[in-house]
């Protein structure tokens, strides 16, 4: 049963949870992030635009994680 996974990528297309601060009012948000990291890891950038609850602003899509601050 060793080899049943092996060559799976579909974790590898799954988008993560990441919470980050809105740019705009520092408010908590979260967002889905593209993991475009080896092993993992989120360094992608945003699967859709995201829009802050509490002022209104909206991160938009392909954003890359770098430019906003993770909370």
């Amino acid at each position: 049963m060793s080899g049943v996974l092996q060559g799976c990528t579909e974790g590898k297309s799954t988008p993560r949870l990441v919470e980050v601060k809105c740019p705009k009012c520092g408010e908590v948000m979260e967002v889905f992030i593209r993991m475009d990291g080896e092993g993992g890891t989120a360094t992608g950038t945003t699967k859709s635009d995201e829009k802050c609850p509490k002022c209104g602003y909206v991160i938009p899509e392909g954003t890359p994680l770098e430019k906003l601050t993770q909370a």
